[in-house]
């Protein structure tokens, strides 16, 4: 007769190590999806105008990329790692690198060809002129 150990908990440890295999596979997609649209922007109204700002701070002009419609607005671009950090070994970064993407369903038809961009200090601000129905212009009425 032979001995046979009996280990109670190496299905339990094969389990656990599975489950986390498939939360590190989950959690690395999961930050690279949180991470597409996060740029903060503010929307208004300043009469003539629809105003977007939108933070994003540390990007060279020539990596966003502003695109509109009538009734959309995208923003996109890329924070991009520089060459002498790639070097380093990181105990903690906290910076986002990598694509950003952002659309902005906008209030009301703008003039999608006179659109102005500016950007400083890490603000981007578009101003969206709106088209001429929508404005609220004041009409004198003769009264007959």
């Amino acid at each position: 007769m032979s001995l046979v150990r009996f280990y109670p908990l190496s299905d339990v440890n094969s389990i656990h190590r599975q489950m986390n295999r498939l939360f590190d596979e989950l959690g690395h997609n999961w930050e690279q999806v949180t991470t597409l649209n996060n740029i903060p922007v503010e929307l208004f109204d300043d009469g003539e105008n629809l105003v977007v700002r939108a933070v994003i701070p540390s990007i060279n002009k020539e990596d966003v990329d502003i695109s509109a419609t009538r009734q959309t607005l995208k923003i996109a671009g890329e924070y991009r790692q520089q060459e002498e950090n790639k070097v380093h070994n990181y105990y903690l970064s906290e910076f986002n690198y990598g694509k950003f993407e952002r659309t902005i369903n906008l209030p009301m038809a703008i003039k999608n060809t006179e659109v102005k961009a500016e950007y400083t200090d890490g603000i981007l601000t578009l101003t969206l002129p709106k088209v001429e129905e929508v404005k609220n212009k004041m009409v004198k009425v003769n009264l007959s």
